[in-house]
């Protein structure tokens, strides 16, 4: 006897209710992708902004103060570095090829092939950079999201209790300042570390001379973000260019990279990260290949943080499962 399925008018409502979320979700993906780098933004910021406002300041001039203080930082920043960068990554691009065919001889490269695929590297640098900050509005949004989120972050509570009630308030306050804290705390660290890896290679690198030591140092703190692989994968270049020069001189840049990842794991990250409950390396290498794949580098740029806020959530949501 055949079985007859019967589906009820709610589940119908339901299944097209979902799918109709889903299709808007997709639809503003971008803009939901703003709000959770500005919601990144501010919990990085949230701390300095409270020191600041300790001083009797009020908090709008406090995150005018520290947005100030920012921008002081970055233009610094791209006076100094941006003109060498530029000069030495197209010179990189002209002579990579060259460095690749020596230290590979048993490989068939075509080297002019070669050439033509990177010596428009300096160009392209000079090109993203422009296209990165000529994109205004959307920086002016994730700015202004940030500023509204750190001026409005008091009145949460407030917010909550008029959505949801005083109850479910307690609970959903306390995950939120979980996922604020956590998040902060991860990026604040990895920032310092890509920055005291990176400086460090620089100030390595140029002591031993090795030609490019900017934009080779850049992409060894850029790299820390990956676990294990990041610094191996930073060091191969660095190597390759300095053994092209000598291999005494390669065998050093083995032997900094090597002390560097040594004091990195006995010295700078227990200190850096003394505060921060970080993911296994496993987990932070899947997020990225999983987040790269999905949407591309913001993808992988975004991929820890979203990976940090589900683990609080299912952590709280489970706790208090348990309680209950």
């Amino acid at each position: 006897m055949p079985t007859k399925i019967e589906i009820s008018h709610k589940t119908i409502f339901f299944t097209v209710f979902f799918l109709a979320f889903l299709w808007l979700l997709f639809q503003i993906k971008d803009i939901i992708l703003l709000v959770f780098v500005a919601f990144i933004f501010m919990a990085a910021l949230k701390p300095w902004v409270e020191r600041v406002e300790k001083l009797k300041i009020p908090r709008f001039l406090a995150i005018l103060i520290v947005y100030s203080f920012l921008f002081f930082i970055l233009a610094v920043t791209l006076i100094f570095v941006l003109p060498p960068l530029v000069t030495q990554t197209s010179n990189l691009g002209k002579y990579l090829p060259k460095y690749l065919e020596a230290a590979l001889p048993f490989v068939n490269l075509h080297l002019q092939t070669l050439i033509d695929q990177f010596a428009p590297l300096g160009e392209n640098l000079i090109r993203i950079t422009i296209s990165f900050f000529s994109n205004i509005f959307t920086l002016v949004t994730i700015f202004i999201f940030t500023f509204y989120f750190l001026l409005e972050r008091a009145h949460l509570r407030e917010f909550l209790i008029s959505f949801v009630g005083k109850q479910a308030e307690k609970r959903l306050i306390e995950i939120f300042r979980k996922i604020e804290n956590r998040l902060g705390r991860w990026i604040r660290a990895q920032i310092s570390l890509c920055l005291i890896v990176g400086v460090t290679s620089y100030i390595g690198l140029s002591i031993l001379r090795v030609n490019f030591a900017l934009p080779l140092a850049i992409l060894a703190g850029m790299l820390e973000i990956i676990p294990t692989l990041g610094p191996i994968v930073s060091a191969i270049p660095a190597i390759l260019i300095a053994a092209f020069t000598s291999p005494l001189l390669g065998v050093a840049v083995i032997a900094l990279y090597f002390i560097i990842q040594q004091l990195e794991n006995t010295l700078i990250v227990p200190q850096v990260m003394k505060k921060t409950i970080g993911l296994p390396p496993l987990v932070t290498f899947l997020a990225l290949l999983i987040g790269g794949r999905i949407a591309g580098i913001a993808g992988a740029v975004l991929s820890i943080p979203t990976v940090l806020m589900l683990e609080v959530i299912i952590s709280s949501l489970s706790i208090t499962a348990k309680k209950e």
